[in-house]
């Protein structure tokens, strides 16, 4: 299954939905949307990645790079994982668990609390 990437705006957020599998192949291509954004100033992404039906290490590895570009120029990254995320444990928060990275990482339910600045983050 191909990656379809679609960006939309929330007031200061840059909203990437994601779709598809997230591996060695499309993977580069969540990395290049994110440094597009950062390269015209956007700084707050929102990685929708309710859609994923698979993430490999190495879509983990673009996850993890994208914190660390967007923490560096003092951005902020934010997830929303499928099927209720941390709640009842998507195939991209089990993997994030497994490979025990989940904890750096702001989740949330939808793109409603992703965006709004007063919503909690679910628990790890």
């Amino acid at each position: 299954m191909m990656l379809k990437v679609d960006e939309t705006r929330q007031g200061a957020w840059t909203v990437l939905h994601v779709r598809g599998e997230l591996d060695l192949v499309s993977s580069p291509m969540i990395r290049q949307h994110v440094h597009d954004a950062v390269a015209v100033g956007r700084r707050d992404v929102v990685l929708d990645l309710s859609e994923v039906l698979f993430c490999d290490s190495s879509g983990v590895g673009v996850l993890i790079a994208a914190r660390r570009l967007l923490r560096s120029c003092r951005g902020r990254l934010r997830l929303i994982l499928p099927a209720h995320g941390a709640e009842e444990g998507s195939h991209v928060n089990r993997v994030l668990g497994a490979l025990g990275v989940r904890r750096l990482f702001e989740v949330y339910a939808d793109t409603h609390s992703a965006t709004d600045e007063e919503a909690q983050p679910l628990s790890a």
